[in-house]
């Protein structure tokens, strides 16, 4: 089987930033967005999909705020779009799909244990973990455990990884540790830039490795000695950003595999359809569930 993981508070980002949402006059104003992540994972279902998680972020504060204080708060979100977040989660679950509401942890958390999860499990011949954030690239195995940016259409396998960062998924929280992520409000080392990092990481993978001189680097990088001389200034400062940019496998999710498995939506799903605009919504679910059924028998 392949487990399909998705980023609902992406999604929903997504689809409330959509140029096609100012012209969408099927849901309300208020639940456009939600509308459209819906209608996307039936999508997913309808093409194929039979196991799949949904992690969001039920608040967008996490543990990791009271680690750094610049890490990313709800402060100047569209209220519009923030109103949005618990109506998605319900509606979600409404459809049948296993929701991950995160408060303590974040929604990439989730993401991060469901891949763990569910690559344990021999049954599964595939994890695919629905979205292109760079963090999540850490979660990457091989081919097992890939990311695929649905909006482009892209899959990133762990060569892919290497070929977009420069380094292994292993060290992708090393990377952002050194390079920074504007998104959740750390800045990273100042002088250190992507392609600095990759090359000095690849070699030796991990901020611990990096010898403290840079004349004991056997990597050729431009302004090592500069490079080098931050590290060792500001090497607890880059321990703690790799501590926000590493993703926790161990985040609470209290589900396995079979969980996953979509078997069709629940009654008051009828309500959201019609709430949502698209009564055609739960007539869609339901001849899926239906035809599923049959098949399985």
């Amino acid at each position: 089987m392949i487990v399909h993981l998705v980023d609902g508070t992406y999604e929903l980002f997504r689809y409330f930033l959509s140029p096609g949402a100012a012209f969408d006059r099927s849901a309300p104003p208020q639940l456009r967005a939600v509308r459209g992540v819906v209608a996307s994972i039936l999508g997913m279902l309808e093409g194929g999909a039979t196991h799949l998680g949904v992690a969001t972020d039920h608040v967008v504060e996490s543990f990791r705020n009271a680690l750094w204080p610049g890490y990313k708060t709800g402060e100047g979100m569209d209220p519009v779009l923030y109103a949005q977040f618990q109506p998605l989660e319900d509606a979600l679950s409404a459809l049948g799909v296993i929701v991950w509401a995160m408060v303590e942890f974040e929604a990439d958390d989730a993401l991060a244990a469901a891949a763990a999860m569910a690559a344990g499990d021999p049954r599964v011949g595939q994890v695919i973990v629905c979205s292109p954030d760079k963090d999540l690239a850490q979660c990457v195995r091989g081919d097992r455990v890939i990311q695929l940016d649905r909006r482009r259409g892209e899959q990133r396998d762990e060569a892919g990884v290497w070929k977009k960062f420069g380094v292994a998924p292993a060290s992708i929280p090393d990377w952002l540790a050194l390079v920074g992520d504007s998104a959740d409000g750390y800045p990273g080392l100042p002088g250190w830039g992507p392609a600095s990092a990759a090359t000095v990481l690849a070699r030796y993978g991990h901020l611990e490795a990096v010898p403290g001189p840079a004349a004991e680097w056997d990597v050729s990088v431009r302004g090592a000695a500069r490079l080098a001389t931050t590290l060792a200034e500001r090497r607890e400062q880059a321990l703690l950003f790799r501590v926000l940019a590493t993703l926790r496998p161990d985040a609470p999710i209290h589900a396995d595999v079979d969980a996953l498995s979509w078997t069709g939506p629940r009654p008051d799903f009828a309500a959201w359809s019609a709430r949502l605009g698209t009564p055609s919504l739960h007539e869609r679910a339901s001849r899926l569930a239906s035809a599923r059924a049959a098949a399985a028998r």
